[in-house]
């Protein structure tokens, strides 16, 4: 009694993985109820069962007695092959498949019951995964919405149980189904159907793909105009974000810094990469693309383009080729490009391909071809991470005294500021230590004290510790940086810039002489 379909069937749900795990129970309550399974069916067509009854004794072919079953499948086989399943209902197919295997064929009448359509269903995986030689038996994962419980994955299982003794998959993964914006079911008669072709056609595949990643699948999914538009608008903040660092990289030469030597920002950096990292491949694992998009949206939006890259401009523009903080950031750019455009490669494939193959030309090349990067462990430091939290604490703090200041028109750019940075706190203080406070937070000046600060001065409820009161920075525009610095024109031969642009372009020029 132990080795039944319906045990066997129990065994494989066990031993299978499902996303989301509710789904188990789904169907393992399903099998469990369930009364045996009749596979035939009376209709005018369909795949027919292929078997044939003695008038008088009942005795069915092919059966356990009947000597010539190979036979009888082979011929069957190949007439299926060459003319479908018609060639059991066309005339003379008693004579045509029994003549020679039995005394008397018109002793025996044709079934002509088809199998349950939801039988030819379950069969699939032995005709499509053992069939094709690229293909693998058993499935990674089968994959339907949640009402194919009841539908595909239980024919499945119970073909597969009843044949081969497990389940045709390894995993099993459901979602809910498509409904519009306002969680109505879409009806022509009500307007409100969105087919995938209309948005491909209007708006291309990657942005529906992008609709998909960022729902819950595992729930009713909701799809319409307001929420295209927010993915829309997603897809061109991740497509400007790699067209910039595109940009970036056409400057790139390649040379590599050792992580030890690099920057402090350019470690933190390569520290957040190693964390997204684990967290990508696992969710990728456990079909967690929700988790993946929103991650790595706000890592793009709030910690590249509102922090590292903001930051790093100054460097990556007016820097001096030589300089080591301007190599770092591009050796950095280039890391984080290649992690992004092949972590976001299954989710925009069409989008990731064309960044991919203009940072690195190739006729016969492919991102989908690649490998994940490997990111080394070394890259992640905590401890950098912790002291760079305390950083960006104080930065917001400054940079909210220069939005005030913004919208009131007394500086037009946080260039034109130097800022007095009163800190409290003796961590946030230490945490400062050996760091360039103006250069993160993109003013010309800054001055930064330990201690209260005056009565007025800017603070945010959640940093208590640190307070801002807003200089105008004092000199001349550098012509090329437009930080306002007291030693423009310091250097004769460039009179209209800082000492540390005169030397870039000292160095340019130089190059510039000995290529003529």
């Amino acid at each position: 009694a132990a080795d039944t379909l319906r045990h066997r069937a129990l065994s494989a749900i066990d031993a299978t993985r499902f996303v989301p795990a509710a789904g188990q129970n789904r169907l393992r309550a399903m099998i469990e109820n369930r009364p045996d399974w009749v596979v035939s069916r009376q209709r005018a067509w369909g795949v027919p069962i292929a078997v044939f009854r003695h008038r008088d004794s009942g005795r069915v072919i092919p059966g356990q007695d009947f000597e010539h079953n190979d036979a009888y499948a082979d011929r069957l086989m190949a007439a299926f092959r060459a003319e479908g399943a018609d060639a059991w209902f066309a005339d003379g197919a008693t004579e045509r498949f029994l003549a020679g295997l039995v005394d008397d064929p018109a002793a025996y009448e044709q079934v002509r019951d088809i199998l349950d359509v939801w039988f030819d269903s379950g069969c699939t995986h032995a005709f499509v995964l053992e069939q094709r030689p690229e293909l693998k038996w058993p499935a990674d994962l089968y994959l339907e919405g949640s009402d194919q419980h009841r539908g595909w994955f239980h024919s499945s299982l119970l073909e597969s149980c009843g044949t081969r003794g497990r389940a045709p998959y390894d995993a099993v993964l459901t979602h809910g189904f498509v409904l519009d914006e306002d969680g109505r079911k879409m009806s022509k008669s009500l307007g409100n159907t969105v087919t995938p072709q209309e948005v491909i056609e209007k708006s291309g595949a990657d942005i529906l793909r992008l609709w998909v990643v960022s729902t819950d699948y595992s729930d009713d999914l909701r799809i319409g105009k307001k929420i295209l538009d927010t993915n829309t608008d997603a897809y061109r903040k991740i497509r400007n974000t790699l067209r910039w660092m595109l940009g970036t990289l056409a400057h790139d030469r390649g040379e590599t810094i050792p992580h030890a030597a690099l920057p402090e920002l350019e470690r933190l950096m390569l520290h957040r990469l190693a964390e997204l990292d684990r967290l990508v491949r696992d969710a990728y694992l456990d079909f967690d693309f929700k988790r993946i998009h929103a991650q790595l949206m706000q890592f793009m939006t709030l910690e590249l383009s509102a922090f590292y890259f903001d930051i790093r401009k100054d460097a990556l523009y007016c820097d001096a080729p030589s300089s080591i903080r301007r190599k770092g950031a591009l050796q950095v750019v280039s890391a984080l490009f290649d992690c992004l455009v092949t972590w976001l490669a299954p989710m925009m494939p069409f989008t990731m391909e064309e960044a991919w193959l203009e940072r690195h030309p190739s006729d016969t090349g492919s991102v989908h071809l690649q490998q994940f990067p490997d990111v080394p462990a070394a890259w992640r430091d905590d401890p950098l991470a912790a002291r760079w939290a305390k950083v960006r604490r104080v930065r917001r703090v400054v940079t909210g005294a220069l939005e005030l200041e913004r919208a009131a028109k007394r500086i037009g750019s946080s260039l034109e500021a130097a800022p007095h940075v009163h800190v409290t706190d003796a961590d946030l203080t230490a945490a400062l230590e050996g760091l360039d406070l103006a250069e993160i937070c993109i003013t010309s000046q800054i001055v930064v004290s330990a201690g209260p600060a005056p009565d007025g001065a800017f603070r945010l409820d959640d940093v208590p510790e640190v307070a801002v009161v807003p200089v105008k920075a004092s000199g001349l525009k550098c012509a090329r940086s437009w930080k306002v610095l007291p030693d423009v024109g310091s250097d004769p031969a460039y009179p209209d810039l800082s000492p540390r642009d005169a030397a870039a372009m000292r160095e340019i020029d130089a190059t510039r002489t000995a290529v003529a």
